[in-house]
Parts: structure tokens; sequence; C-alpha cells
């Protein structure tokens, strides 16, 4: 498998606001002034590094290219009281991993490298088009006292 500093150097990623490393690779043409189609990412994180709980307008798909498996762990506004949904994003599908997961718009989520594993290189799609203005980080308090079934994850994804 590739070094991480490999990775990072040969895909130009950057540092994103959640934690981690990406680059946005694709964004659909779009006539100026609306929204594009959908956008795609390279979204690498290291293992001890976290993506941050956050929430998103659009759908995001994510997409497993190299190490993992990664967990992706979810909170849903319209079932407060529900046990964290978790996702493993992995290449063993007979131990239950997933290859590809979709989080729907406007649903909290994060994300971390399982235990054992050195990174996870993903592809994130997102429909409609990623736009900065549509994402927002979680608050620790808020999100504690939204969903109190979650304090382990909430504790810590923030």
């Amino acid at each position: 498998m590739p070094a991480i500093d490999s990775l990072i150097e040969r895909l130009r990623l950057l540092p994103h606001p959640e934690g981690g490393w990406y680059r946005e690779s694709y964004r659909a043409a779009a006539p100026p002034g609306t929204r594009a189609a959908s956008t795609l990412i390279y979204y690498l994180l290291p293992q001890g590094a976290v993506s941050r709980l956050h929430r998103i307008d659009a759908d995001e798909g994510w997409h497993l290219y190299l190490g993992g498996p990664l967990e992706i762990h979810e909170l849903d506004d319209r079932d407060v009281d529900a046990a964290p949904r978790v996702t493993i994003l992995g290449s063993d599908l007979a131990a239950g991993h997933h290859p590809q997961h979709v989080v729907p718009a406007g649903c909290w989520f994060g994300a971390a490298v399982a235990p054992g594993a050195p990174y996870a290189l993903v592809g994130c799609s997102v429909a409609p088009a990623f736009e900065f203005g549509g994402f927002e980080l979680g608050d620790r308090r808020m999100l504690l006292e939204r969903f109190p079934r979650a304090r382990d994850v909430i504790l810590r994804l923030t």
C-alpha cells in the first residue's frame, strides 16, 4: 500500500476543515449562478484522525479506493432516540463491509479509520454539488443534548 505522504503528494491533497486530506477532482459544469449537478473528491483519513461530525445539504456517496476499513457514524434528526448507525466501508463483504455507502442530505455524520488500518482513501460523490455554504460542523454541546444515546460517538468525533 502506498505511504500516506506519497498519496498526499501524488493526489495533491490539502487539509480538510473536518479532518483528513482532500482535493476536489470533479465538478459538473453549470450555468453561472446555478448549482452544479455533482462533485467528486478524494478524501484521505489517516489512523488516529477523524472526520468530525458534520452535515451537508446534499446526498453524499462514499467509495473505498485504498486502505480501510472506515467506520461511518450517522445521527439522524428524524430519530434522535435511536443508537448511532455505523456502516463499515471496506472490501471484506463476508464480514459485512460495504464498498460504497450513501449518507442522506441533512444527516449528521463523521468517520474514523478502523483499528489496525493505517488509513482509508475514499472518494466522496455529492449530488447536487457540494457547496461550503451547505456544510455545517457539529457543535459538541448541541449534539450531546440532541442525541443522548450517541454520547461516545459524539465525544470521539467532535
